[in-house]
């Protein structure tokens, strides 16, 4: 299948090129880095619902859990518990700032392999922990490891796929996430029953995808914009032909030495990153990053089977749950890989607007008017349709907010700003992350059913700024962005005043 060639001129040309095996080989070993990150999402809110782990590490949540009076939301409010989810996020922020100077210098490749490093020691430090302090340290380098894999892998995919299916094969990171997920969920619904250290098994499987991601990475290339950005540049031109499966690269392999040499007339990426000409690439990242941690989405797969117990499941219940949002996670993510290269990103992110938000208002309303603060829990019938509402919910994220929050950043910024452009979006993504992981049960504690209510709010926010301002990019070169999107765009037009590139043929 040929990608497609866009000069500032408008014109045109068809590369030529073929998904290879080869390609999908690289794909699938890279985008476990978002299995390895999917896994911890779905693990860490199965273990702090776990007997064991609480009665060794937070014994007060424990005793709190179990008493018969105890406010059914605030359960399992405690500052050090939600710390225990949350430090990886802080620690994946400061990350992404390193691995963004790695990712330029050292290469994609490179970044992904320290990734698996970093997350393999995190496995040991977590699943043989003694004390808090050890858990917390492993979360920290779990934390590196997430930042260094959510920096390298996005990137790698979106400058090794053709233009015409970069949306898919960039989203194949996310489903590799909600794969994670689900697993996860599976491993702890039959892990809960193992004592005393279920908890040990389902933290130390996540050892696994690491694994894979380190050993893998070393049968896969470096993506060619990396090599030639680094000057091996005859390297590069050998494993494009080997990745378009075609001895005749020569349209692209100049288009990528044009990019690279813009590229290197930017000394400072970060300051360049400040000038209204990136204003746009860079609010919009953002603000994605924000929005698509303020659907709730994270925090209600990280705390799914706490959240499915406030409401009356037992424990086995409540895990089994999570299992059933897991599977409708996965295979709405592989909806959005159908999709997002045919009906477009803007259309995908509408719709599960007004999807979420309905979601959200139903959940919040029938918790606030059958859920008592003591007492018992809904009935039966009740939780079955929270639980359904919750799919419907994952559903609308799952095949938009959830990869696009991704994709887009990932394809938006031109090649000189490209890897500290989607550092903030990392670090934005991993810096909300945490707030919502730190602030979630102290919230439902707090506002109780209002808190869908204020996620519901913040859908709204959400499909405005979609419909005011997030342009449509799809089939769009990842170079070509300039010329095609902003500058014909409403309202970001007016900042590429700035933009004096040369009118020459980008990827």
């Amino acid at each position: 299948m040929p990608a497609v060639v866009v000069s500032g001129s408008g014109e045109n040309q068809e590369f030529e090129g073929r998904i290879t095996v080869y390609v999908i080989v690289c794909v699938i070993i890279a985008a476990f880095g978002g299995l390895m990150f999917g896994y911890d999402i779905g693990i860490s809110g199965g273990v702090t619902s776990m007997d064991d782990f609480l009665k060794k590490f937070f014994p007060a949540v424990f005793e709190k859990k179990h008493h018969a009076l105890e406010n059914n939301y605030c359960k399992y409010d405690n500052q050090f518990l939600q710390l225990f989810t949350s430090c990886l996020y802080l620690a994946a922020l400061i990350a992404s700032f390193v691995a963004s100077k790695v990712c330029s210098k050292y290469g994609r490749k490179l970044t992904m392999q320290i990734a698996s490093i970093f997350f393999i020691i995190g496995v040991i430090l977590t699943a043989g922990g003694i004390n808090i302090e050890m858990i917390i340290f492993g979360r920290i380098f779990l934390g590196f490891g997430v930042g260094f894999a959510n920096q390298a892998v996005p990137l790698f995919l979106s400058e090794i796929a053709p233009p015409n299916l970069r949306g898919a094969l960039n989203i194949s990171f996310q489903l590799f996430i909600t794969i994670g997920i689900l697993v996860s969920n599976l491993i702890n619904y039959f892990t809960t029953n193992v004592h005393p250290h279920g908890w040990r098994i389902s933290l130390g499987i996540a050892g696994v995808p690491a694994l894979m991601l380190c050993l893998g990475s070393i049968l896969i290339c470096e993506t060619p914009t990396s090599l030639i950005e680094r000057h091996k540049v005859e390297e590069g031109r050998k494993v494009l032909r080997k990745i378009r499966g075609v001895e005749n690269v020569d349209d692209e392999f100049d288009s990528i030495i044009h990019a690279c040499e813009m590229a290197k007339q930017v000394k400072d990426p970060f300051r360049k990153l400040m000038k209204p000409v990136s204003r746009p690439q860079l609010v919009i990242s953002i603000c994605l990053q924000i929005f698509q941690q303020f659907t709730g989405i994270n925090a209600i797969m990280f705390y799914a089977p706490v959240l499915f117990q406030t409401v009356g499941f037992g424990n086995d219940a409540a895990l089994l749950s999570s299992v059933i949002t897991g599977l409708v996670n996965v295979f709405s993510t592989v909806v959005s890989i159908y999709v997002v290269d045919r009906a477009g990103r803007r259309i995908l992110l509408l719709e599960a607007c007004v999807q979420m938000f309905i979601s959200q208002v139903i959940i919040g309303i029938i918790l606030f008017k059958e859920l008592k603060t003591t007492g018992d829990n809904l009935s039966k019938g009740e939780a079955i349709f929270v639980v359904i509402s919750v799919c419907t919910f994952v559903m609308g994220f799952a095949w938009s907010w959830g990869p696009l929050g991704w994709l887009i950043p990932s394809e938006i910024f031109p090649l000189e700003t490209r890897s500290a452009g989607f550092a903030f979006a990392v670090s934005t993504n991993m810096l909300f992350t945490f707030i919502i992981g730190q602030a979630f049960l102290s919230m439902l504690c707090q506002m109780q059913a209002g808190i869908f209510f204020f996620f519901a709010a913040w859908v709204i926010i959400m499909g405005a700024f979609t419909w005011f301002l997030l342009p449509e990019t799809k089939g769009v070169p990842v170079d070509a962005m300039v010329d095609k999107v902003w500058k014909q765009h409403w309202f970001w037009r007016s900042f590429m005043i700035e933009d004096d590139r040369p009118d020459v043929k980008v990827v």
